[in-house]
Order: structure tokens, then C-alpha cells, then sequence
């Protein structure tokens, strides 16, 4: 049974509904929050492209627009050159010329490995 029909039905047991208008509160602030957070990651991502639009080739606006789908919770384990040749079709030595040049505009930040493990992450 979910949290919600178990507060309920603890309150329409009894007279004692503090526990579920906590609950319900509770909840709804917490809607709020991510409500909150999603429109300001989707104001960020829309200047975020706004800047960048005339600075990436199609291959690169389609990856970070693949990386921007996954929301404010992030792109999970960040953009490798493995990731962006399997969304893009593009060659390795294309890829990886690619994330060099969206380091160097500004779009991606290097996060940690190297070599075949380099991970970056959105600038946003």
C-alpha cells in the first residue's frame, strides 16, 4: 500500500489527521522543489543553447542535445568518446576532435580519466 493510502487510512480511523496533512504537505512541497528545479535547468539549457548554437557543428548539437535530454539529474557518466561516436556515427578521430572543440567553446568540461576513459560533463 503507498504512503499515501496508509496516512489516509491511519486518519479516517480516528479523529487525528495531523499525521496525514504532514504527509500531504510533506508531499507537496516536495513537488514544488523538482517543479522548481526543472524550470530552472530548462531556463539554464535554453541560454546554454542559445550561446552555443552558432559554435557546434550538427554532430555536436545533436550529442548535447543528448546530454541535455537526461534533465537536471545529468547525462550518467558523463560524455565519453565511446558515447558520442554511438549517438553521432561519427569516427573515433571525428569524436574526439569533436570534445576537444566543445571544451574549447565552452560546452563540456573535462571531468576525469584519459585516454579511452576521458568523461566530460555539461557546462551548465
Amino acid at each position: 500500500m503507498s504512503a499515501y493510502y496508509q496516512h489516509l487510512k491511519s486518519a479516517l480511523e480516528g479523529n487525528e489527521i495531523t499525521e496525514w496533512i504532514n504527509y500531504f504537505a510533506d508531499t507537496i512541497r516536495k513537488a514544488q522543489l523538482e517543479a522548481k528545479q526543472l524550470v530552472v535547468f530548462t531556463l539554464r539549457k535554453a541560454k546554454f543553447m542559445d550561446v552555443l548554437r552558432d559554435k557546434m557543428n550538427e554532430r555536436q548539437a545533436k550529442a548535447i542535445l543528448k546530454m541535455l535530454d537526461a534533465g537536471p539529474e545529468g547525462f550518467e557518466g558523463g560524455m565519453t568518446a565511446k558515447k558520442y561516436m554511438s549517438i553521432t556515427n561519427a569516427s573515433k578521430a571525428t569524436a574526439t576532435r569533436d570534445l576537444q572543440v566543445m571544451v574549447e567553446i565552452g560546452a563540456l568540461i573535462y571531468t576525469g580519466g584519459g585516454g579511452r576513459s576521458t568523461h566530460y560533463a555539461l557546462v551548465i
